[in-house]
């Protein structure tokens, strides 16, 4: 059911980003709230956004994508210890993508974490207080270092054109950057760190702005540089983001799933020597095979005017109950109805019905496992 009309009051309790007035310069219509930020969710027309993206350049306000700095003598103990995935190896001025989970091995985070000395990290995160935890974790363990969120908003420069972008912001060197690799640098005294990442699968860069009254500054300067190739603000997009194989946590598992149920094994070092948090839950669930699977599935009927606000139930082709759709869009790239849905293990890799707000049952026919394409 959607709900014509209805507003999200603004307060201080929800945070605005050093970008908010650029957002409404631009004509922000549509925001949700990120990590107790409000994050931008379209300026309007979603299918120019989406072709702005995939073909040209888009700009977008993740400053909700908050960092969790950590720093002192122990400051890599704590973050080996939290993440699932091993970061020993790694290297000043490099990122690893490290999901993190709780002692039953429930994920609770997916975090990129990028090493900015060996004894300083940020911990980019999803949707989730991840700097109480760490702090938590820290202070229980009688770690040395220092847990906080710094003064840093990403601001995403994503899509084909990217790189020309910032090339003509910074010089020909951006294009050099590594993906998930990071350079400190500067532009007209604004301070920032200029990563090869973002939450699309068109390429291209965050900007980690390290001094909140510059935002504005630093939005319209990388505005002026993209104007020539047709910039267009947006936000993370949905329908692109499940086309690229993208996981937006909390939103395609209800912060109830383990990552070997999402399809991150990869990125999940269970043959690490160490311990860290979720790993003797997360062998026993190896051994036995996860109970559910995220898939990628296209539905049947009219294409959706808008994105889903809420799971659908999904059934076996038995009628048997068999898990949920949890997100749902139109796909421009495979030109039908698309839909991440976690399923029963039993039922995952074939098809499944579900049904819709309004009544209407929409066949799924399996597209690919999520992530393991």
């Amino acid at each position: 059911m959607r709900i014509v009309g209805l507003q999200i009051g603004l307060g201080s309790r929800i945070r605005k980003s050093p970008f908010f007035e650029a957002l409404v310069r631009h004509g922000l219509t549509h925001v949700t709230v990120y990590n107790h930020m409000y994050m931008p969710g379209s300026f309007g027309d979603p299918d120019e956004e989406y072709r702005a993206l995939v073909e040209r350049v888009s700009l977008w306000d993740v400053a909700a994508e908050r960092q969790v700095e950590v720093v002192g003598p122990d400051a890599f103990t704590l973050c080996q210890y939290v993440s699932a995935r091993d970061l020993r190896g790694m290297k000043v001025g490099r990122v690893r993508y490290a999901p993190m989970c709780d002692h039953d091995g429930t994920l609770i985070n997916d975090p990129m974490v990028l090493k900015l000395a060996e004894d300083r990290f940020w911990i980019s995160i999803a949707d989730s207080d991840m700097l109480l935890w760490c702090r938590a974790v820290a202070t229980e363990r009688g770690l040395n270092c220092r847990v906080f969120e710094p003064d840093v908003s990403p601001l995403g420069v994503q899509g084909p054109r990217a790189d020309d972008t910032m090339a003509d912001l910074l010089g020909e060197w951006v294009r050099d950057v590594p993906f998930f690799g990071f350079v400190e640098t500067s532009h007209d005294s604004i301070p920032f760190v200029l990563c090869r990442s973002g939450w699309s699968g068109q390429g291209g860069f965050e900007l980690f702005l390290q001094d909140g009254s510059r935002g504005l500054d630093l939005w319209d300067a990388v505005w002026a540089a993209g104007e020539k190739y047709g910039i267009h603000p947006g936000a993370p997009t949905l329908n692109e983001r499940i086309e690229s194989d993208l996981f937006s946590y909390r939103a395609d598992c209800g912060a109830g799933a383990s990552p070997l149920e999402i399809g991150l094994n990869r990125y999940v070092s269970l043959d690490r020597d160490d311990d860290f948090i979720g790993k003797v839950a997360l062998l026993t669930e190896q051994k036995r095979g996860p109970a559910r699977r995220l898939v990628k599935a296209l539905l049947t009927g009219e294409r959706f005017p808008a994105t889903s606000e809420s799971p659908w139930p999904a059934v076996g082709q038995d009628g048997t109950p068999c898990g949920e759709v949890r997100v749902a869009a139109w796909s421009p790239k495979h030109e039908s109805n698309l839909c991440l849905a976690l399923v029963s293990a039993e039922v995952a890799g074939g098809p499944f019905r579900t049904v819709t707000p309004s009544g209407e049952t929409l066949n799924a026919s399996h597209h690919a496992y999520f992530a393991e394409q």
